[in-house]
């Protein structure tokens, strides 16, 4: 899966799989992050097609579909609800905002690998030659 991502050219922050139990909701919420948007492709849909399974974003609200894809901004209030017996599950993507210049995305990511890795901002160049090829590392795919 992550190396179809990568060949895909989708600029995916952060891919995973995500399930959501039977019969639970997710609290409307929000992450009050607007330089990524969140996609997900609904790969198991309980009663697909039968509205049991929503995402709601601001004042709309969809159901998952098999196969078909939501992207929405997460720092918009957003709550999830299964009302299915059944196990739901989605890939989630996290992909750049399209406005978004790649200075301003270069920029970003090194705030991330910094979060990661403190020692990226070390003053000794040695320990920052280290943070810097293992945060290189963390970004190759298998």
């Amino acid at each position: 899966t992550s190396k179809a991502i990568q060949k895909s050219g989708v600029p995916a922050v952060e891919a995973f799989f995500a399930s959501m139990k039977p019969n639970t909701s997710i609290k409307p919420h929000s992450d009050f992050t607007n330089f990524v948007l969140t996609s997900h492709l609904p790969l198991v849909v309980p009663e697909n097609g039968n509205n049991k399974c929503r995402l709601s974003v601001g004042d709309e609200s969809r159901q998952w579909m098999e196969g078909k894809v939501i992207l929405f901004d997460t720092s918009i209030l957003h709550d999830a609800i299964n009302e299915a017996d059944e196990m739901r599950y989605i890939l989630m993507l996290r992909v750049w905002h399209p406005d978004l210049s790649g200075e301003e995305r270069e920029a970003l990511q090194f705030i991330y690998d910094v979060l990661e890795l403190p020692e990226l901002l070390s003053d000794d160049a040695g320990t920052r030659f280290m943070a810097e090829e293992r945060a290189r590392m963390a970004k190759e795919f298998p």
